[in-house]
């Protein structure tokens, strides 16, 4: 038999599972068949007629006053049980002493008739002491409901950041509450099902034709406010159908959440219910009615790329206009354009990568790339933030501020630093960097360059290595002159030209080539950590 869902009961205790915690001594003189039933309260009363003061599924105690006298007759005793029945009450504990020694047969009989629950409680088991263990029990119960409530919420939010955020919605909500699930977009068509583990299947699968649903359909989308529609049909696990209108904020109608079930849901399961339902709203609104800026703004850029340069005034300032919207912005603001490289961060999906980014930038503007993503933001990316984002495993290329026709540029400036980020580790902004090679080179990158295309000098002693190192340095400043670099080391061109044929041996480097000097020139820049390490 498949189990209950966690919350097909929450929020109360059933009359069993009360009894299993009661020490022992309780006698069942008659089971009424309500040990299923809910309990809702415990309660002591020697009223004639307690009923008004009931609450429906209530376990009544009395020591028998009520049945002194003449109110121990069996027409009095009877018209007791009916009034108890009536009013729903889920069990009557019958205790022993100070009135009776043992419990009247004129109520054994009446509840025998009217089938209502008793038992027979000991003298040593104190009515305070149950009642004690009643509240116990159902605080307890109550923190359980909590805690399952609060890790069903997690479980919908996870699905909301999933690739489907629809369908693992859904999935998520018949796991929960023993349901079939439709969601209906504005135009009557099914966009998502969910099924239970219990059987209940789509509408399709389990016979209710999505012809018959036309009518609530109808009543959902046409009318306005929060509301629940209502019907019923003789197909398993639709004898409840009940729908939920999904609006906008203008309270325009975006679609439905159609749910079906064999029986009312507790009120924790309506709980989640109106989670998911939110949560869905929120979905389509994204979609639909949701900020128009960015999805205007890509369709001018996919359709007419030129207008973003080379438009008219009145044609850029429109354009203008939508940036600063998708930005939170204003037109005349400046933006600026950061990547984030990957690390060590683990990889959350594209959908939860674009609303986390989207949350620290405050920009609607994220693109997801194999690096790790792309974002125009009107932020100054503060030190807090760059701190926020590397504690995530990230690094950060932050671009200096810029226009909207120059976003393109801004983009290459920023995309030519990530190979420094990578090789350094470090955020880096595009405005601190020397735009030189050596300055993009970075140091790591320079020293590296360095250790394996100067390997063969630094690998001599220092009374070889360095003076080497000074003939080749003074030999490329000079572009190769031998006049020049030996007037610079104050050594004979001879020498010089020995030296630098001894430095294109060690190297194996044919040092006429402009590329071999180039190289070189720029690994000399970091040999002195090397040398001095």
């Amino acid at each position: 038999m498949t189990p209950e869902p966690a919350t097909a009961r929450l929020s109360f205790v059933t009359l069993d599972q009360f009894l299993a915690k009661l020490p022992p001594g309780l006698v069942t003189l008659h089971d009424g068949g309500s040990g299923g039933e809910l309990l809702r309260w415990v309660e002591p009363s020697e009223l004639e007629d307690p009923t008004p003061y009931l609450p429906e599924g209530e376990f009544l105690l009395t020591a028998g006053l009520p049945f002194l006298g003449e109110g121990g007759s069996a027409g009095k005793v009877d018209e007791y049980v009916q009034r108890l029945v009536g009013a729903k009450v889920a069990a009557l504990g019958f205790g022993i002493r100070p009135y009776f020694d043992a419990v009247p047969e004129e109520l054994l009989g009446a509840c025998r008739r009217h089938n209502l629950t008793l038992f027979e409680v000991p003298e040593s088991l104190p009515f305070a002491a149950i009642g004690l263990e009643f509240s116990q029990l159902l605080e307890s119960d109550n923190a359980r409901v909590f805690r399952q409530l609060a890790e069903t919420n997690r479980q919908l939010m996870r699905a909301v950041l999933s690739p489907r955020p629809e369908h693992e919605l859904l999935a998520a909500l018949v796991q929960r509450v023993p349901v079939w699930a439709l969601l209906v977009g504005a135009d009557g068509r099914v966009r998502a099902r969910g099924s239970n583990a219990r059987g209940s299947n789509g509408a399709g699968s389990t016979g209710v034709e999505h012809s018959l649903l036309a009518p609530m359909l109808e009543r959902l989308l046409s009318g306005s406010g929060p509301r629940v529609e209502m019907e019923g049909f003789d197909q398993p696990g639709s004898a409840l159908v009940f729908g939920h209108p999904l609006r906008s904020t203008k309270d325009a109608n975006l679609g439905a959440l159609i749910l079906g079930s064999d029986a009312p849901l507790t009120p924790a399961q309506n709980n989640v219910v109106q989670s998911a339902v939110g949560l869905l709203e929120l979905l389509v609104r994204q979609r639909t009615s949701g900020s128009l800026a960015p999805s205007q703004l890509a369709t001018a850029a996919l359709l007419h790329p030129e207008s973003l340069v080379s438009g008219g005034t009145k044609q850029l300032n429109g354009l203008k206009d939508l940036l600063a919207q998708s930005l939170s912005s204003t037109r005349s603001a400046q933006m600026r354009v950061v990547q984030g490289i990957r690390l060590d961060a683990a990889d959350e999906g594209p959908v939860r990568e674009v609303l986390q980014w989207r949350r620290l930038f405050d920009t609607k503007l994220v693109e997801v790339t194999e690096y790790g993503f792309a974002a125009i933001t009107r932020l100054r990316v503060d030190e807090p933030l760059v701190a926020d984002v590397e504690k995530l495993g990230w690094r950060l290329v932050i671009g200096e501020p810029t226009e909207m026709t120059e976003l393109s540029a801004a983009y290459q400036r920023v995309s030519s630093l990530r190979s420094r980020v990578l090789s350094t580790g470090k955020s880096a902004r595009v405005e601190e960097v020397s735009w030189s090679v050596a300055g993009l080179l970075g140091r790591e990158a320079g020293t590296l360059l360095a250790e394996r295309l100067l390997a063969p000098i630094l690998s001599l002693e220092p009374e070889r290595r360095d003076p080497l190192l000074v003939v080749l340095r003074g030999w490329l400043s000079e572009n190769g002159s031998w006049d020049g670099s030996a007037k610079l080391l104050g050594l004979h061109r001879n020498s010089v030209r020995r030296q630098v044929g001894v430095v294109g041996e060690l190297l194996d480097m044919d040092l006429n080539a402009a590329q071999v000097r180039a190289e070189l020139w720029f690994a000399l820049q970091y040999v002195e950590e090397l040398v001095a390490a």
